[in-house]
Parts: structure tokens; sequence; C-alpha cells
């Protein structure tokens, strides 16, 4: 027998109020983001979205630096998204943060080559991965010095992206050593430097223009 025709008007087709403002947030947040795979993007963006995580979305388009034959995918813009939905915890879980990854469209191989640099078992400290991104960005050791601080600000984009020297010198120190041709002597001469400059502002904090290329870069 049949089934009988279901036979459906407006009034019969309930829309939550909410669903109009979410469709476009999700449309502005991919705009932003520009995902590589939209799919695989919008899983992770609405997943995150019923947890109350923080979005995988940039906070700007980001113009593309590299050419398409090195271009791996990773910009500043896609680490400070990994950097806003993991810095709350000191250590993250490698399985969680490689899933994170992936929702970012990123390549899993560029992933596993940064883990590569200092490995470790099932999880990582998140300010560790968070250097190893920014070295991996290219250029010198005071380059990724510069993107750590960008991301790790608190000021306006384009401000002077000051951090505390504290924080500075953990990351300079860690990325620092990873290169067994940077003396200590070297690096220590460096901080001691950045730290008269931040304790002569009364602050405490290290901006980009208190950067200078040091004796030797990595």
């Amino acid at each position: 027998m049949p089934l009988p025709q279901t036979v459906f008007c407006a009034q019969q087709i309930h829309i939550p109020p909410e669903l109009p403002d979410i469709l476009k947030q999700f449309t502005k947040a991919a705009i932003r983001t520009q995902p590589a795979d939209v799919l695989q993007w919008s899983a992770g963006y609405f997943s995150a979205l019923s947890r109350g995580d923080p979005l995988p979305v940039k906070d700007r388009i980001e113009m593309p630096v590299a050419t398409q034959k090195t271009d791996t995918g990773l910009t500043q813009g896609l680490l400070k998204v990994l950097h806003k939905q993991c810095s709350h915890k000191e250590y993250v879980e490698l399985a969680d943060l490689e899933k994170k990854w992936k929702n970012l469209c990123l390549p899993v191989e560029k992933f596993r080559a940064i883990l590569q640099l200092d490995p470790c078992e099932d999880k990582i400290e998140w300010i560790k991965f968070l250097a190893l991104g920014c070295s991996t960005l290219g250029g010198s050791l005071i380059t990724a010095m510069k993107n750590a601080c960008e991301i790790l600000t608190a000021d306006p984009e384009g401000g002077p992206a000051r951090i505390p020297f504290k924080s500075f010198a953990y990351i300079y120190q860690y990325l620092s050593g990873l290169d067994p041709e940077l003396p200590a002597a070297d690096t220590e001469s460096y901080l001691a430097t950045l730290k008269e400059k931040s304790e002569s502002k009364k602050n405490g904090m290290i901006g980009l223009s208190d950067l200078f290329i040091p004796k030797r870069t990595i």
C-alpha cells in the first residue's frame, strides 16, 4: 500500500530563529579563513561551535606570501587560530592537535615534520609547538620571534606587538637551543641586552622595535 503523500506548507516548516545568524557568521568566517577544503573546515567549525570551543577562524584574510611550489599552507594567521584553540592548556595532546591541524586543511606531513624538530610522545607543551611553527615559516630566528610576538601580543594589529620579556626569552632560548651551531653565550648576551631594554621601559615588555639581529642567526 503506497504511503500517503505529505504536503508541507510554510506554517509546517519550523526554522530556528538563530539559523540565519549562524549561517551569516559561518559565511563571514569562511571568507576570512579561505580554507583549502571547505567541507573539512566546515566540519571542524561546526564541531567547535557545538562544543563552545574557539572557532578555527582567522582574524582577517591573509595575502599569499609563498609561491605555489613552496607553499605548505601554514601561515601566521593559521598559527594564531591554533593558538586561540590550544593556549588554554599548557600541554596539548598530539592526537587532538593533529585533528585541529587537519580541520584547518593543513597537510599532515607538515605537522609531522614540525614534530620531528623536537620529537615527543603523546603530548607537547603548546608554547613549544607554536615556537616550532613560527620557525618553519621561514627566515631567521629573529623572523621566528617576530611571528611569535605578532601572534602572542595583546596589542592591536599593526601595533608594536609587545609581549612579556619572560615569554620572549623562553621561546628564544628554546629555539636557539635546537641549533647546535648557535653558542649558548650568544643567546645569553642577546637576551641580556633585551632584558635591559624591557627594564628601561619599566613595563617588562619586548616589541618588534626592540629586536635586532644578533651575532649569529639560524
